[in-house]
């Protein structure tokens, strides 16, 4: 097995992150943050996202951060994008890559976004149409593709047959999600096994959580098969959807990106970040949201 040499690193903590915090950060502060991981040489962000502010206040502001950050050709600034009416805020601010997002499972598509899996791609596709023909690009997600809170073992069948809705929409690439961190680097060789018989590796992102301390094993046996692209969050921001809480603490969810650049340092595997202002940036915003490190390098390193 070859590991890949480069590894491209989706920072997620902006938007994923936030978005799942207790705290919701003034946008001089998101701005802040964002401007940290550039400068540690992070080249993806997402920087925020087009959803009403009702149901994430946390991204309430998101014209405002896109408007203070600069044009680059260095770093891509890109936003969630769920609705024809986000698109246009996010067009308007001048956003270049924009996500949809749907998922794998029936009860948890009712749950996170009260439709099933069929109309979530229905929705989508005026987004992803409109989207392409203003010459952005589009990237896909799909929630629970190993296993669901509500329905348990995922099939990968299932996660193959949205995936391939997904690529026909025009979404350049999927990212695959183990949203309540139940994977195991088993279950991923299998989901990967069945998804790259029909798409292409360079298709596929790997978006991993550590509810159960296995994000790292999985996300090293999704390089040994060959994928080059993976999400992670500064400081492991972010919880676990549905996965409890312990101490007012929300449950481990989005694997470090401290951890994970640990590992690709480890491995060999370049990426182009800065681990010591990376874990810098780490623990500005853990001081702004008042709660402890997520990320094991970023406390070890402190």
């Amino acid at each position: 097995m070859t590991l890949p040499s480069h590894v491209k690193i989706v920072e997620v903590g902006p938007r994923d992150g936030l978005q799942n915090e207790k705290i919701a950060l003034d946008v001089a502060s998101r701005v802040d943050l964002i401007q940290r991981l550039t400068a540690a040489g992070v080249s993806y962000i997402e920087a925020g996202s087009f959803v009403s502010p009702k149901w994430v206040p946390q991204m309430a502001g998101s014209e405002e951060v896109f408007a203070a950050l600069p044009l680059s050709d260095q770093v891509t600034y890109a936003a969630l994008t769920p609705n024809l009416q986000g698109l246009e805020r996010a067009m308007a601010c001048g956003v270049k890559e924009v996500a949809v997002f749907t998922a794998a499972s029936e009860r948890f598509s009712q749950k996170n976004i009260n439709c099933s899996i069929a109309e979530s791609i229905e929705r989508f596709k005026p987004v992803a149409e409109q989207a392409l023909a203003n010459g952005l690009r589009l990237r896909g997600y799909i929630s629970c593709v190993v296993g669901c809170p509500f329905e348990g073992a995922v099939a990968a069948d299932k996660v193959a047959e949205v995936a391939e809705q997904l690529l026909a929409m025009g979404c350049y690439e999927i990212s695959l999600g183990d949203t309540i961190g139940v994977g195991t680097p088993g279950s991923i060789e299998t989901l990967l096994t069945r998804l790259l018989r029909d798409i292409p590796v360079a298709q596929l992102a790997v978006h991993c959580h550590d509810t159960y301390g296995q994000a790292l094993a999985n996300i090293l046996r999704a390089l040994q098969m060959g994928i080059a692209v993976v999400d992670s969050s500064v400081a492991g921001l972010g919880g676990c959807p549905y996965a409890g809480q312990t101490n007012n603490q929300a449950a481990p969810g989005n694997v470090a990106s401290e951890d994970l650049v640990y590992m690709l340092d480890g491995l060999g595997i370049e990426h182009g970040i800065d681990l010591h202002k990376l874990v810098a940036a780490g623990r500005f915003i853990c001081e702004k949201l008042n709660r402890e490190n997520g990320s094991k390098v970023g406390s070890a390193l402190q």
